[in-house]
């Protein structure tokens, strides 16, 4: 839950502030995974709430850099590309009716993605220069998450992969 007042730390237009935001973002999301799993206290609402938690800091410091005119569209869609393929493979699944076979777990290509997520946040708030390559990554990465999601529902009928996928 820490996440979503760190966020609102972007609103002060300060290097130091935003860059600390940040890090303590990565850290809490780390240290919470770690800790739940360390002691064998991982809930579905944990399961649940920490990309969720993740998805509204991105979200929101996006918005906030976006409307600085830091962030050009384009690469804001590539941010946002796995969460994309994430809505996408909610709806296939909504719709084939397998919504209550979905079991919550992490995917490898999920966490390399909100690394490079948090990574870009944090290289942008020092005003380090992106390159589109690294935005590029981040559409094949979605890609590979949105076949893998589908690969997942085909094998196994009983069972299918989490959205929850960082």
């Amino acid at each position: 839950m820490l996440r979503l007042p760190l966020a609102l730390l972007f609103l002060v237009k300060s290097m130091e502030i935003r860059v600390a935001a940040i890090i303590c973002s990565m850290l809490t999301d780390c240290i919470d995974g770690y800790l739940a799993r360390k002691y064998k206290h991982i809930t579905r609402i944990g399961a649940v709430l920490d990309p969720i938690m993740d998805k509204l800091f991105v979200f929101f410091v996006l918005g906030v850099l976006f409307s600085e005119g830091v962030l050009p569209l384009w690469s804001m869609i590539a941010m946002l590309s796995r969460d994309v393929a994430l809505a996408i493979f909610a709806l296939i699944v909504t719709v084939t009716k397998r919504w209550q076979k979905v079991v919550f777990t992490s995917m490898k290509w999920g966490k390399v993605t909100t690394f490079i997520q948090f990574f870009i946040l944090l290289a942008l708030s020092l005003q380090f220069t992106i390159y589109p390559t690294v935005y590029y990554i981040l559409f094949i990465l979605s890609f590979f998450i949105f076949i893998e999601l589908l690969t997942m529902i085909k094998t196994d009928s009983r069972k299918t992969v989490s959205p929850n996928i960082d």
